[in-house]
């Protein structure tokens, strides 16, 4: 910043002012505020040091830093612990508050909400510094608790009551169309979709976008074959619904499925049923990191699951320095493999 460089109002100015000025994350803000920036190097203190005096930057008294505030509990509300995605995200979750010095409590919900609201009274109780929804279902102390002392945050899917509530994840709308075109224009137009509940948004929104780009080129999906949840387990959910689809008779080019799990269920039905034809490509979501090793055959979704924890963490920090933003959108990426393959 030159000299002759008004500076920024003191008044408009954040936490994450800083970090732009600075060129680096809210949470390397946060640390350096706070004394802990032992994982920074001199250059990057010194970088962040310079924009706070350049900003004028002073906390406010409200936030002053996420660090300060209430208990060192964070307590993470998982929906599904068994999900690979959902222990994947929590293990980000879990390394990024560490570095922080907080400690992560984690709770499997298991979908429903009154075991949801059961953890939300407890850590209500314990004054955890925040909560983290992993696959958030409504209930009734959730409602109560919107717009509390208590942030909440939802990840993957967003506030089932508030869409526009502080949320952590991709652009579940954009991912669909993406997967939809790239099937489109591999020639793989006969399609069916198999899909977990819609009462979660970020199901929703991938059914909707693969049902609508399907349909703007003359190949709607009818409803018979867009198969929801028979059962509560998504490989279940996959292995029924397969099931189904092979007793409709529909031939397929592309089952298109909204979790990786549900595409292992419909995977080893197919392959424990062989039937005369090529088996359809099976695409899902989510792309663990063990899907080179396991499913070679599988075309997913890519969801930086391993970049949640510094998302959420950097959201925290801002939100406790009184700044607006409420969302934090990640990348996704198409990676397409082989169906020839076998596994």
């Amino acid at each position: 910043m030159r000299a002759d460089q008004p500076k920024t109002p003191a008044e408009a100015v954040t936490i994450a002012s800083v970090a732009r000025r600075a060129g680096v994350s809210i949470a390397t803000v946060s640390r350096v505020l706070n004394g802990v920036a032992n994982k920074a190097s001199a250059e990057t203190v010194e970088r962040v040091r310079r924009a706070v005096a350049d900003l004028d930057y002073r906390p406010s008294s409200a936030g002053k830093s996420l660090r300060l505030k209430q208990s060192r509990l964070v307590a993470v509300l998982a929906a599904n612990l068994a999900n690979p995605a959902m222990a994947t995200i929590a293990a980000s979750v879990e390394t990024a508050l560490r570095r922080e010095g907080l400690v992560m409590v984690l709770c499997d919900t298991h979908d429903r909400p009154e075991i949801q609201d059961e953890y939300l009274r407890e850590m209500k109780a314990q004054q955890a510094r925040a909560i983290i929804l992993l696959g958030a279902v409504e209930s009734p102390l959730l409602a109560a608790m919107r717009g509390g002392p208590t942030p909440l945050v939802f990840v993957n899917r967003r506030d089932p009551g508030h869409p526009a509530g502080c949320y952590v994840g991709i652009d579940n709308a954009a991912a669909g169309r993406d997967l939809a075109r790239h099937c489109l224009a591999k020639g793989l137009v006969r399609a069916a979709i198999v899909h977990g509940p819609l009462t979660s948004s970020a199901t929703r929104e991938r059914v909707e976008a693969i049902r609508t780009e399907f349909a703007a080129v003359g190949h709607a999906i009818p409803a018979a074959l867009r198969i929801g949840p028979a059962r509560r387990d998504h490989v279940d959910i996959g292995f029924e619904a397969a099931g189904a689809l092979r007793a409709s008779g529909a031939v397929l080019d592309v089952v298109i499925c909204t979790s990786d799990l549900i595409a292992f269920g419909v995977r080893r039905f197919l392959r424990d049923h062989p039937a005369d034809g090529p088996m359809p490509v099976i695409a899902g979501f989510d792309d663990s990191p063990l899907n080179d090793w396991v499913a070679p055959w599988l075309t997913s979704v890519r969801i930086p699951y391993e970049a949640f924890g510094a998302a959420i963490v950097e959201l925290l920090a801002a939100r406790a320095e009184g700044a607006a933003e409420t969302h934090h959108i990640l990348a996704h990426k198409l990676v397409e493999r082989r169906a020839d393959l076998v596994g």
